[in-house]
């Protein structure tokens, strides 16, 4: 047994998006432990790709608003807006794009990935609306920021954001 007391975070909400508001970081990890993930994460005005979550996700907005794009089983593309105070699920599969300004912040809840577990970035044609590119990687430690880390993989590489259907190029954001 161990002899440490017992001690349940408290999270201020305020404080944290303070602390990222002063800095260049776009999210601060709270806790990942056990199965558990919770982040705040800055709005990121460039986001366009769709994340593929292997995990329910779901979201509270602290401030501001939030258009969470995605993607209908038939390929639609739908927006729900989340306003400030309110929360969403999104089950796990289900490609979804949040998309909010850098002055929005959001806390966001999932179950840490198991080892065999990848999360999916897909990208889409501006021109013709196909698949443009996907990134594929198993998400060990949020706190490397492994959404930033997919975006510049993709701005990085012209061939990743030409259209092999149409041609088109994704410019960069």
């Amino acid at each position: 047994m161990s002899s440490e007391p017992l001690v349940l975070p408290v999270i201020d909400l305020e404080e944290v998006t303070r602390r990222i508001e002063g800095s260049e970081k776009r999210v601060e990890v709270l806790w990942q432990r056990g199965e558990t993930l919770t982040f705040v994460a800055r709005g990121r005005e460039y986001r366009s790709e769709f994340h593929v979550n292997p995990s329910d996700e779901m979201s509270y907005v602290i401030r501001g608003e939030m258009k969470l794009h995605y993607l209908t089983p038939e390929g639609e593309e739908k927006i729900a807006t989340i306003p400030q105070g309110s929360m969403n699920y999104t089950p796990a599969g289900v490609p979804h794009s949040p998309r909010f300004p850098p002055e929005a912040y959001i806390v966001v809840m999932e179950r840490q990935r198991r080892p065999e577990e990848m999360d999916r970035f897909q990208w889409f044609c501006p021109g013709c609306g196909e698949l443009l590119h996907e990134i594929s990687f198993h998400v060990g430690d949020y706190s490397q920021d492994p959404v930033g880390q997919a975006y510049r993989r993709f701005w990085d590489d012209v061939d990743a954001r030409t259209c092999a259907e149409c041609g088109a190029v994704m410019p960069v954001e």
